[in-house]
């Protein structure tokens, strides 16, 4: 009986092992397969970023130049252009045209000293300053300072602002006299969204007004002229859109408003002038060239709640925000 109890139980476990062995087989080689078919997780495109496009500066100081990458460089010039404690709409306007013009300067390729920077770090191109110069500059208050601009800068990453589907001549100023200029009546070059607009906020400035005392004699020689004491220094024959002053006549000799500002040293080239004592008396409204963006303006914008979008198309007519990465990637990266 044990003999046979014992062949029972031994065809029962060759029979278990025969139908269970093939099914692991079965499941085993389909689980390779199915791991083998399943596609790898790929990595998503986003994750593949590129290099961040770096800007060339030449500093003024030490004569070098140093890269840094394209955002960092944005928030450097809204630092040193713009007051930290103006509006944040107002800021990221700044962050607009900082980006803007430096992305079309990129376009033009490697311009400056001998081709090996895009911009300098002065007023011919945009005011620049690294963290470490702007904690030397605001001290304790670099902070808040800093962190309030970079969220200007963060919150308006990418973009500028185009006309036509081209990155506009993004030109900015302090003050204006209450209204800004059109471009062709400071630089002789019409373009269509830098016309003359309304600019009320800017009276509020401390660079709204201003007055320059000159000697009779050091005014005469700047300008080349000959003005007889007790006359009158001159006349105003034309203004522009944006009430500035288009030509005048002194001495004989007839100048544009811009030459006499950039000859006598002016603020801006809406001025007059009296003749008292020997001297000459010159009253300036605003500052700076008047053609575009002006800073006090879109501050005062700003306060009253509009944001930047809005104070860019009041300066900007006729213009777009828009993404600059096809402007990047087609032609800036193309000639770094």
């Amino acid at each position: 009986m044990k003999k046979r109890h014992s062949i029972s139980f031994l065809l029962a476990v060759l029979t278990a092992i025969a139908i269970i062995v093939p099914s692991l087989l079965v499941i085993l080689f389909s689980s390779e397969e199915e791991t083998a078919d399943k596609p790898k997780k790929q990595t998503p495109e986003s994750a593949l970023q590129e290099p961040a496009l770096e800007v060339a500066v030449f500093r003024a100081t030490s004569k070098q130049t140093e890269t840094f990458p394209l955002e960092e460089y944005v928030a450097g010039v809204v630092a040193a252009e713009m007051p930290a404690e103006f509006e944040k709409e107002a800021l990221k306007a700044q962050a607009l045209t900082a980006r803007t013009f430096i992305v079309k300067q990129m376009m033009n390729g490697k311009t400056t000293n001998g081709g090996e920077a895009h911009v300098t770090d002065t007023v011919n191109h945009q005011v620049f300053k690294t963290k470490e110069e702007l904690k030397k500059i605001w001290g304790s208050d670099f902070n808040w300072k800093a962190k309030k601009i970079d969220a200007a800068v963060k919150e308006t990453a990418g973009q500028i602002i185009t006309y036509d589907g081209t990155p506009i001549t993004a030109s900015f100023f302090s003050t204006s006299n209450g209204y800004t200029e059109n471009s062709e009546d400071y630089w002789n070059e019409p373009l269509p969204y830098l016309k003359s607009v309304t600019s009320p906020w800017d009276e509020t400035s401390p660079k709204y007004s201003s007055k320059k005392v000159l000697p009779l004699a050091e005014f005469e020689k700047k300008l080349g002229v000959s003005v007889k004491a007790g006359t009158e220094a001159g006349t105003i024959t034309a203004r522009t859109s944006g009430k500035r002053i288009a030509a005048v006549e002194i001495g004989g000799k007839e100048f544009s408003g811009r030459e006499v500002r950039e000859k006598l040293g002016l603020p801006s080239s809406d001025f007059n002038w009296v003749l008292k004592g020997g001297n000459v008396i010159i009253t300036t409204k605003g500052y700076g060239h008047g053609v575009g963006m002006s800073q006090y303006g879109a501050n005062g914008m700003a306060k009253e709640g509009k944001n930047h979008k809005q104070i860019i198309a009041h300066y900007y007519q006729q213009t777009k925000i828009e993404d600059a990465e096809s402007f990047v990637k087609e032609k800036v990266t193309a000639k770094k």
